[in-house]
């Protein structure tokens, strides 16, 4: 029988803070996996099996290299990485000893663990890594853990950070680095922004609100950006910021001063020079002056040396390094300034041409009388001699593939390449060589950010590619600028669908931003190519939208309108335009006029084109855009065009959004049992609400069909399904993630509160919509915050301050031309200036509001505001005045089948009879009527009736009880 050998593929040794676990190939120190080579890993493992003995170097070799002949040189070498790897003889620890002449030993005290059969431990430490919005991180960061260690103990106290430096010096890597060890401190509330493909300073407040992942649809993200932050303890890194300095100095003070918890590591070639700035000078990798005399161990612990061996060896496994080719690369790193990039691009050449012929050209590309730009710190000209140098080793395809290339901003896929870079002076097949080889040799390199495929380059790079690409001349850059414009525009234009929407696609192009953005400017830059701009604002106008970038919609879109010309009035291309400029507006700007002519002209060429679906759509925005302006009668017009349209269509989404605009508009008018059955059917037809389809109409049709139902069912007496269906619609429109949808929910929720007296749930509502509106920058809705809390505050019995809220927010919503809330916010005021004694203001808006109301076709709310006016003229005039009002509000409540607002008139009309005298009047008018409510019973005008029927009842009881009591003294003083 064999011998069978003990399973040694669990073991584990511990040694110091290390555990060795050979049959995982895993080093772990503290529990945390060490990165270490595989060679490296063999010889610790034959170190470690004998402590303290002894080992040959021809041991060593045999046992690591045991099928190729390798010199001592490597064996030193990977001798001083593996020391290094272990911090022998940091803070006195000792674990590999010399013997000169003989070999080597382990002599640090080790110990037996016991076997693990599961890799538990490990499964368990890489799930612990967490995941973040950082970039991933280098597994070794070499030369910088001083600077690591001194900026995350310094930003317990300092709120601002900014690590200058030269390019490529390695800035970006440090404050990523920065950012994984401050994680833990800031519970993963870490969000880094790369600014490199940023080209607007106006771009740059949504720029950061993206990466906080921030909704923004206003003029002013970054107040959007602080009213989200404001108490937030979290880091922000703002990556390359030297191109952008202005602006980002600007807005990293507003962020110091509005969120003092929100701290900001910043990268760039020089400092903001703002309050409160801690500047970081970051220089450049350590490296010998003169390597000559210094040993191998020594020379491989400079940084800048680690740096170049680790590249060098990782693309080509088989480079060998002894002590003098470590000393020539030392040479090397000393003439390159210890710089981090242009290290790891020489290092990269010497994986392909030697060590020596790398030198050799260095010496001649790199001499100290070689001169970059003359206004250029002098690193930078160093850098500019490498990227010429890299730039002179390719070819004739090569450098043309590289320069085109420069015409990219963000990422950009082999298939997207092919197409700018390929001409009629290049084939497809030479720019695909072409393209590996760059990537081969560091110059593009894969995207970190987005999809697998991707590709990118390094902005240093890009902007040198750029300038080679400009001696071209004018005529090359346009051709490549076109051919970049081009293969956005039939990106964007083949997602179209059938219905002309992208919906769910836009995040696609979110990475691509950057890259439309580009190709929109060339466009319509100072030679106009409206060929390509008119279509390509078009097609692109949709994703902005999709993404709420809605003022950079604006932007593009009323720019290539101004640019309309005969090729394209009157086509689709110009009706996507006027609709998306319509929308736009319309949100940032308020409900100008200028949004309706858009949308009008949208409206147009949708009907010339016979394109129904956009006719439904133009007539959704425009009977909203009415409805806001409160011109209610055009807006029902509006409605009953979209009935016509969807009937012609013919499938159930469109009926849906017909008869949503349809209920909607009899519910303003007054038709309750119209707006019911409109609204009822919209939501039986109606698909799905979500994000997409919401941007794509501009409003959630769903969302606000439920809404207006609750309104409906409240003043038709159904109470607490009104309530029921407000909470529930409420719910989903935040579910909806679409704050202008959660807003609108909110508006008409705090309505159907307020009606019923349920003031605590008023008050909830009122702050999540202030809130809402606050931090997205809503100006209207703003404004409108301040006219709830007035009407609250009314309803609570305390008008005080809320007279001025009102008045207040009436004239900022006014201004906006914003009048969906006017007539609910004049009646809380004319309640206010009659509690406070003000009758006659009273009356003379109120007055005005019916006299609005009646030429607006608004007119829901007249029963309850001819009920108002009764009780300011009972005060004013007598009874006789008011009692004829409330019985014009009855009238008119019966007419629109409102329950709820004739209940509050029989109410008010019944105690007004039984102060008169007239109690059997007042019982018979509100008793049947309250008799026919079945739920609701807990409202405050149910509680109201209930209240002042009993107080009748007690009244009679009262008077015959004195009656009797009169009658039988009359008796016994007749007796």
């Amino acid at each position: 029988m064999e011998d069978i050998a003990p399973d040694t593929s669990h073991r584990r040794i511990a040694f110091g803070p290390f555990c060795l676990s050979p049959g995982e190939r895993l080093l772990t120190r503290d529990g945390v996996p060490v990165d270490i080579g595989g060679r490296s890993l063999d010889l610790l493992a034959v170190l470690v099996e004998q402590p303290g003995r002894v080992l040959s170097k021809r041991d060593l070799l045999k046992r690591v290299w045991p099928d190729v002949v390798v010199e001592d040189g490597s064996l030193r070498f990977h001798l001083a990485g593996l020391r290094k790897i272990l911090g022998d003889g940091e803070a006195g620890a000792r674990y590999i000893a010399t013997q000169v002449g003989v070999g080597y030993a382990f002599v640090a005290p080790v110990r037996q663990l016991p076997p693990s059969h599961d890799p538990a431990d490990r499964r368990e430490q890489i799930e612990s890594i967490p995941i973040s919005r950082l970039p991933a991180r280098l597994l070794n960061l070499l030369g910088r853990e001083k600077d690591v260690a001194l900026l995350v103990d310094r930003f317990s106290d300092a709120q601002l950070f900014t690590i200058v430096g030269a390019a490529g010096v390695g800035k970006t890597t440090l404050a990523v680095e920065i950012g994984h060890e401050l994680l833990p401190r800031f519970e993963e509330k870490v969000y880094f922004v790369d600014l490199a493909a940023l080209r607007e300073p106006e771009l740059l407040s949504s720029a950061i609100a993206a990466a906080l992942g921030i909704l923004v649809q206003a003029d002013d993200p970054m107040a959007v950006v602080l009213g989200h932050i404001r108490e937030e303890e979290l880091l922000l890194i703002l990556d390359n910021c030297e191109h952008l300095i202005d602006a980002v100095s600007t807005n990293v003070e507003r962020i110091g001063d509005a969120a003092p918890k929100v701290k900001i590591l910043a990268t760039s070639r020089e400092p903001l020079r703002v309050r409160g700035e801690h500047v970081h000078w970051l220089g450049s990798l350590d490296y010998p002056d003169e390597p000559a005399d210094i040993p191998l161990d020594v020379l491989l612990a400079y940084p800048a040396v680690a740096l170049f061996v680790e590249r060098a060896t990782a693309a080509n496994s088989t480079l060998e390094i002894d002590l003098d080719a470590v000393r020539l690369i030392a040479t090397m790193c000393r003439q390159l300034d210890g710089m981090a990039l242009p290290i790891e691009l020489t290092a990269v050449r010497v994986a392909a041409h030697g060590l020596q012929a790398t030198s050799t050209l260095l010496g001649e590309r790199f001499s100290l009388g070689w001169s970059g730009r003359r206004t250029a710190l002098p690193r930078q000209r160093t850098l500019q001699a490498t990227l010429d140098w890299s730039y002179q080793l390719l070819s004739d395809v090569q450098r043309l593939t590289l320069e085109r290339l420069s015409v990219f901003l963000g990422p950009f896929s082999i298939r997207a390449a092919l197409e700018v870079v390929a001409g009629e002076d290049i084939g497809a097949d030479a720019v695909a060589a072409a393209l590996d080889e760059l990537a081969a040799k560091s110059l593009i390199s894969p995207d970190r950010w987005g999809e697998a495929g991707f590709y990118r380059l390094l902005e240093i790079t890009r902007a040198y590619a750029q300038e080679k690409l400009a001696v071209r001349g004018h005529d090359e850059i346009n051709a490549t600028a076109r051919r970049h414009a081009n293969l956005y525009l039939r990106e964007l234009e083949g997602v179209r669908t059938s219905g002309g929407t992208y919906m769910g696609r836009a995040p696609r192009f979110s990475l691509h931003l950057s890259g439309i953005r580009s190709a929109l400017k060339w466009a319509f830059g100072a030679e106009v190519d409206l060929a390509v701009g008119i279509p390509l604002a078009a097609a692109s106008a949709q994703v902005f939208v999709d993404l709420s970038l809605l003022a950079e919609c604006r932007t593009w879109c009323a720019r290539a309108v101004a640019h309309l010309d005969n090729r394209y009035r009157d086509t689709a291309a110009e009706m996507e335009l006027q609709a998306a400029l319509g929308l736009s507006l319309m949100f940032t700007r308020g409900n100008s006029e200028a949004a309706e002519t858009a949308l009008r002209k949208a409206l147009d060429v949708a009907v010339a084109l016979d394109d129904r679906w956009n006719q439904l759509r133009l007539l959704g925005r425009l009977h909203i855009f009415h409805e806001r302006i409160g011109d209610f009668k055009t807006a029902r017009t509006w409605a009953e065009m979209a009935v016509q349209v969807a009937e012609a269509i013919a499938e159930p989404e469109a009926s849906s959004i017909a008869s949503s605009l349809a209920g909607i508009s009899y519910h303003l008018a007054g038709d309750h049992s119209s707006a019911r059955r409109e609204l009822e059917l919209s939501l039986k037809d109606c698909t799905r609400s979500d994000h997409w389809r919401t941007i794509y109409y501009g409003f959630d049709h769903r969302n606000r069909s439920s809404i207006a139902l609750a309104r409906t069912l409240w003043l038709q007496g159904s109470l607490d399904e009104a309530k029921r269906i407000a909470a529930q619609t409420v719910q989903e429109a935040a579910g909806l993630e679409y704050p202008a949808t959660h807003c609108i929910a909110l508006i008409w929720a705090l309505s159907v509160d307020l009606w019923t007296g349920d003031l605590e749930q008023a008050q909830v509502d009122l702050e999540s919509f202030t809130h809402c509106s606050e931090v997205n920058a809503f100006g209207p809705y703003i404004a409108a915050s301040g006219g709830f809390r007035g009407e609250l505050a009314v309803q609570q019995g305390t008008a005080g301050e809320a007279l001025g809220w009102i008045e207040e927010s009436l004239a900022r919503l006014h201004a906006a031309r914003y009048k969906l809330l006017t007539t609910s916010f004049e009646m809380a005021l004319t309640q206010g200036l009659a509690m406070t004694g003000r009758h006659q203001e009273a009356l003379e808006l109120v007055s005005a509001s019916i006299d609005r109301c009646n030429r607006s076709g608004e007119l829901f709310a007249m029963p309850e505001l001819v009920r108002i006016k009764a009780s300011i003229m009972h005060v004013l005039a007598g009874r006789t005045e008011a009692e004829t009002l409330l019985l014009d509000s009855l009238a008119w409540s019966r007419r629109q089948g409102a329950r709820s607002w004739e209940l509050r008139s029989a109410v008010d009309l019944a105690r007004l009879l039984s102060q008169d005298r007239r109690p059997v009047e007042a019982v018979a008018l509100l008793k049947p009527l309250r008799e026919t409510f079945r739920e609701g019973f807990d409202t405050a005008d149910l509680r109201a009736a209930d209240l002042l029927l009993r107080s009748i009842d007690d009244f009679d009881q009262q008077e015959a009880d004195d009656n009797n009591e009169l009658n039988v003294e009359a008796k016994f003083a007749a007796d």
